[in-house]
């Protein structure tokens, strides 16, 4: 291959790099900011759990460095998601040069909503389905047996549950961007609505932890987030890939 047919390559891995710095730039300032914040974001994170526990009991870290090492925890995932608007719009400009010039418009907007749905499915997963799983969870305590979390595992437990919601709330507007595109159809997508939602309860048996409550609170907002999905790739949507289409500089 000449060296002119691996230049395009070249190039867009190249851009690819500036846009992850910048991502990484983000979250690193993000994370700075939540440092000084770092106790107060802790009990705001575990506030759900300390809801459903009896009264006196707390969490309890089983390491000398477990403490220091969560807060900065905590702060890198709050960074993160102070990050999120400049991780989706560097996301989305990297993949904007397939799109035609027209649909290059509409990119902050998608920016804006998207950092929209992943905000929403973090705070679902906070406020619903945090304070009914810890209640399912810690309903096995009995006299015998006594809840005694550590803070580090309870913030791999949250962190994980956090990003998965904000993540599959993403779900819409990734089949309309598909939809637009025309890689996906109104058709195909109600023809395997129910590989779908065989699909959506097994990822939430594996993003969320093995109980049936934490799955199902998944899955429902899933198959309501695919109805929606199929809204948007109607009003939104293109011809499938083959059929005649407008040049992209129109």
């Amino acid at each position: 291959m000449h060296e002119d047919e691996k230049l395009p390559l070249t190039l867009h891995l190249e851009e690819l790099r500036k846009r992850l710095i910048r991502c990484a730039v983000a979250v690193v300032i993000g994370f700075l900011i939540s440092y000084g914040f770092k106790e107060k974001l802790f009990a705001i994170l575990t506030r759900p759990l300390m809801q459903v526990m009896d009264a006196g009991d707390t969490l309890i870290f089983t390491g000398i460095p477990e403490a220091f090492f969560t807060f900065l925890k905590v702060s890198l995932l709050s960074g993160i998601l102070l990050a999120i608007p400049v991780i989706l719009f560097e996301f989305w400009m990297f993949v904007a040069p397939g799109l035609y010039k027209n649909e290059r418009k509409i990119m902050l907007p998608i920016v804006f909503i998207s950092s929209l749905f992943f905000v929403g499915g973090a705070l679902f997963g906070y406020f619903i389905v945090f304070p009914y799983g810890f209640k399912f969870l810690l309903g096995f305590a009995t006299e015998t047996l006594r809840p005694f979390p550590s803070m580090k595992e309870y913030l791999s437990f949250s962190a994980k549950l956090l990003l998965a919601f904000g993540i599959v709330f993403e779900l819409p507007i990734v089949i309309t961007f598909l939809a637009r595109i025309g890689l996906v159809t109104v058709d195909f997508l109600k023809k395997n609505r129910k590989y779908a939602v065989l699909l959506f309860f097994v990822g939430s048996a594996i993003l969320t932890p093995p109980d049936v409550v934490t799955q199902i609170m998944m899955s429902i907002p899933l198959m309501i987030l695919y109805e929606i999905s199929i809204v948007g790739a109607r009003i939104f949507g293109r011809p499938p890939l083959g059929t005649p289409s407008k040049n992209k500089d129109e």
